[in-house]
């Protein structure tokens, strides 16, 4: 189960970039935190409780998504601003 959100995402990230997408430099940033986070997520989903509620190793690594995008485009702009 922790391979699979980075073969997920590296297939969503392949996909764009064949569709004509992808052209801008570090584009690939979200897809790889957005796959770490997941993975993190299911590494954690049998302890991590949120307000008291356990989400198991389908909820957990699923709301693990959002933080993954939003921190990957942070660091992607980031970068962008550097050089």
């Amino acid at each position: 189960m922790m391979f699979y959100p980075c073969l997920y995402f590296f297939s969503m990230w392949d996909a764009v970039r064949d569709a004509g997408g992808g052209k801008d430099p570090y584009s690939f940033f979200p897809y790889v935190f957005t796959a770490f986070f997941v993975t993190v997520g299911v590494i954690f989903s049998t302890n991590l409780k949120i307000l008291g509620e356990l989400f198991g190793p389908i909820w957990l690594p699923i709301l693990f998504v959002i933080p993954g995008v939003i921190i990957g485009s942070i660091i992607r702009k980031v970068i962008i601003n550097i050089y």
